[in-house]
């Protein structure tokens, strides 16, 4: 009876201090389990807040790029409206005469409502030069540029259809407020205003062999050197005529030799 009577007390003993044990563990361990759990998740809420701003400025970022990509692509791909008509449109025609200075020669139109700034380029402006080199036109006026260029000495006595030039031109327009003097500087000042409005290529024509290109040549350059010539004279007088200094004015110089002439005659009479 002993015996059976203690093996309940051991047991319920050794139950007891089994049980205890984690009892006492849960009872002291949830505050600061709990106080981890708190601070991490907080830290964690703030990391994925910053995350989550780093990521909208870097996608609102991101996509300003990409709106402006697209743009200047769009820009690009959109066909550049001309401000000038040229003839011939994208070519200039030299005669071919190896060693020589040859003369080519475009017509420069200006067709927009405004005044437009045009300036020539070369790849070679060693031996090229262009006359004028630039200008400003006013809506609807036009212009007929001389090209001059040397041409080089041939090799390998290549003939003048199998002459190739790697030279080219380009002609940059500018619009510019009402009338004023064409000075280079305003293509540099407003560079983002500035459009090429043609490259053109060199082609070498055998002055020996008509051809209607060469023939429209030869009109194009007796027009320029006739505008050239016109250019030079000076402005008719219109108005009365104003003495400059040091000058006398025929008028009063034909006077003068009248009265001259009277007082030489009116002295001969006298003494006689």
């Amino acid at each position: 009876m002993e015996v059976e009577s203690e093996k309940p007390g051991g047991s319920d003993g050794k139950v007891w201090n089994f049980c205890r044990m984690p009892f006492w563990q849960t009872s002291h361990n949830p505050s600061s389990s709990s106080i981890t759990t708190t601070s991490s998740s907080s830290t964690s809420y703030m990391h994925n807040v910053h995350h989550q701003s780093q990521s909208l400025h870097s996608l609102d970022r991101s996509t300003h790029q990409s709106s402006a990509t697209v743009s200047s692509v769009a820009k690009s791909l959109l066909p550049t409206r001309r401000r000038l008509r040229l003839d011939p449109p994208n070519k200039l025609y030299f005669p071919y005469e190896p060693g020589k200075q040859v003369r080519s020669a475009i017509t420069i139109k200006n067709t927009c409502k405004s005044h437009v700034a045009f300036k020539f380029q070369t790849t070679a402006p060693k031996s090229c030069y262009m006359r004028p080199p630039g200008g400003i036109l006013s809506p609807g006026e036009s212009i007929i540029a001389t090209v001059f260029k040397f041409v080089e000495p041939p090799e390998n006595n290549e003939k003048p259809t199998d002459q190739k030039s790697k030279v080219k031109f380009k002609i940059m327009s500018l619009k510019v407020q009402g009338e004023m003097d064409y000075v280079p500087e305003l293509f540099d000042e407003q560079r983002e205003q500035v459009a090429v409005e043609q490259i053109l290529r060199v082609i070498f024509l055998d002055p020996d062999r008509p051809s209607p290109a060469m023939e429209k040549l030869k009109r194009q350059l007796a027009e320029a050197e006739a505008a050239l010539e016109a250019r030079k004279k000076p402005p008719e007088e219109t108005g009365p005529r104003v003495a400059g200094e040091g000058l006398v004015i025929d008028e009063w110089k034909e006077r003068r030799e009248r009265y001259l002439a009277r007082q030489q005659v009116e002295g001969v009479v006298d003494s006689v």
